[in-house]
């Protein structure tokens, strides 16, 4: 069964390669319709919904949602539909293989939408189950309702998070999990990490660079050491001196075990990326 299920996944990552083929698709979901026999899609999202907090008119809104899959057959993602055309969405057009990480980008447009936006993304895939409602929300402000002027805006540093999610996965209880954060400023002052905070006193950091300077990246480690055992989940907020934004919400999972053999214990031994 196992090899039956490895050769249908090597025709389907090898038909989306070869971009000549116009009946390319028809050929890939009749494979997976056949590998559906055999197995079945399973998937998980990180998360469901995003909150953007406060966002000043014109402000950047993207959120990238990332989907694994969970089975052992491909999972492949055949639509995304926003409830509104204020909000872009963008997806992995490729077959997910099993293990293997999708993602799913949501980009909201504030320009003349001021107010609180609570908006949907029905998520369609061949999977269990076949379709996902994903949601983001905030609310917008006008420029001339801030506390900032025209100028200061425009000369505030601007923090974006590369990503704002991470899975350690399976570890061991005690380990204290490292990872790093890459951030951007967009904006056109250097911007400065201040602090970073969690609600569990569970979560620290290190950095290296005092300052990022405009349109450079920097990079932060945050370090996780979850008390209990079993699946758990914290938020680390960073605060800077972006004046929009002055604190950014990364989310941190893992599944924290007593003991796990040692060829597992790969997730505690060094530093993770967000990539």
């Amino acid at each position: 069964m196992k090899l039956i299920r490895k050769f249908f996944n090597y025709l389907i990552s090898l038909l989306y390669k070869i971009n000549k083929m116009k009946f390319k698709t028809l050929l890939v979901f009749f494979l997976v319709s056949i590998l559906n026999v055999f197995s079945q899609t399973t998937y998980k999202f990180n998360s469901d919904s995003y909150d953007f907090g406060e966002l000043i008119e014109d402000d950047l809104a993207i959120h990238l949602f990332t989907v694994k899959n969970t089975g052992n057959s491909p999972l492949i993602i055949s639509d995304v539909r926003p409830s509104c055309g204020c909000t872009t969405p963008e997806w992995s057009r490729e077959p997910v293989m099993p293990r293997k990480e999708g993602s799913i980008k949501a980009t909201y447009g504030t320009h003349g939408r001021l107010g609180f936006f609570n908006k949907s993304i029905t998520v369609t895939t061949n999977g269990e189950p076949a379709m996902t409602t994903l949601y983001i929300k905030g609310s917008v402000f006008a420029k001339s309702e801030s506390k900032y002027s025209d100028a200061e805006l425009k000369l505030s540093p601007k923090l974006i998070l590369e990503k704002t999610e991470h899975n350690f996965g399976k570890v061991e209880k005690g380990a204290k999990l490292p990872v790093k954060v890459t951030i951007t400023n967009l904006g056109r002052s250097d911007l400065k990490i201040t602090q970073v905070s969690s609600a569990c006193n569970c979560i620290s950091f290190n950095s290296k660079q005092e300052f990022i300077k405009s349109g450079e990246k920097g990079i932060i480690e945050l370090i996780y050491a979850p008390y209990s055992t079993g699946f758990q989940i914290d938020n680390a907020y960073i605060k800077s001196n972006d004046i929009l934004k002055p604190s950014q919400k990364v989310t941190l999972t893992a599944n924290i075990v007593d003991a796990i053999e040692p060829s597992l214990m790969k997730e505690s031994s060094g530093s993770n990326s967000f990539k």
